[in-house]
C-alpha cells in the first residue's frame, strides 16, 4: 500500500522543459493556400493557448511563427502535418528558437 507521503513528488510545471515557452518558425509546403489552412492553424493553435501568426508566402507555402510550451507546439505540428480536409501537406519544416513574448493570441497576418 502506498501512502501519500510515500508518493513521488512531480516537478513543478515551470521546471519541466516541455512547459517552458519556446518559439518555432514553421514552414508548410503542399496544397496549403486557398483551402482554409490558415483558419485551421488559428483554430488549432488557439485550442492549445499558443501565441503567434500564420500567413501565406508568395511561393505557395504557409509560414507560422508560434510561441508557447514546446509540448503544445509539437502537438500543433502534428495537426499542421495533417491539415484541414482540402489541403495536401507535403512537408513541415520547423526552426526552434527563444520565445520573445511579443505576441498575444494567435492570428492570421497579412504582410
Amino acid at each position: 500500500m502506498v501512502h501519500d507521503e510515500d508518493a513521488a513528488v512531480s516537478e513543478p510545471i515551470s521546471e519541466h522543459p516541455d512547459h517552458e515557452p519556446v518559439r518555432a518558425k514553421i514552414l508548410v509546403s503542399g496544397r496549403v493556400q486557398g483551402v482554409g489552412y490558415r483558419a485551421f492553424a488559428v483554430r488549432v493553435a488557439t485550442q492549445r493557448a499558443l501565441s503567434g501568426t500564420v500567413r501565406n508566402l508568395d511561393d505557395g507555402r504557409v509560414e507560422a511563427e508560434v510561441e508557447g510550451p514546446r509540448g503544445q507546439i509539437e502537438s500543433l505540428l502534428k495537426e499542421l502535418q495533417a491539415g484541414p480536409p482540402a489541403s495536401r501537406v507535403t512537408a513541415v519544416q520547423v526552426e526552434w528558437g527563444t520565445a520573445t513574448g511579443r505576441e498575444q493570441g494567435f492570428r492570421i497576418a497579412y504582410y
